[in-house]
């Protein structure tokens, strides 16, 4: 099983790739809540240099909403993380799949929502 949803843009820099993501993620109904830019924070805090690399926390309000409704305990594995990181030649874009991260609450009503989610942060990251 895959645990990631990935993409790689050759020839990218991380901020258009970031301003991509967010427009393709917005376009399939998520908003950004939360953001950690993890190369400056490892340079304040390690004082070490890595490629950049930011973490994006994508909610889309309906799917996190119903999937609470099922599952109120679910919010400790929300929102969804999309990772933009500079490698090699370009900006790989990676996203969890919902489902494989949903398999530890054996719940089908959640797994169901989870998927619609999964299809969502698809179509989203083939879209960066």
């Amino acid at each position: 099983m895959t645990y990631t949803i990935n993409r790689m843009i050759s020839d990218a820099g991380i901020d258009d790739m970031d301003a991509r993501a967010r427009k393709a993620l917005a376009d399939h109904g998520f908003g950004v809540l939360t953001e950690i830019d993890l190369k400056a924070t490892m340079k304040k805090k390690l004082d070490v240099e890595m490629p950049a690399y930011r973490i994006l926390g994508a909610c889309n309000p309906k799917m996190a909403y119903e999937a609470i409704g099922i599952e109120p305990r679910v919010g400790a594995m929300l929102p969804c993380n999309v990772i933009l990181r500079e490698v090699e030649g370009g900006v790989e874009v990676s996203a969890i799949d919902p489902v494989a991260s949903m398999q530890a609450i054996e719940n089908t009503e959640l797994t169901a929502v989870a998927g619609e989610v999964r299809d969502l942060l698809a179509k989203a990251v083939a879209a960066v």
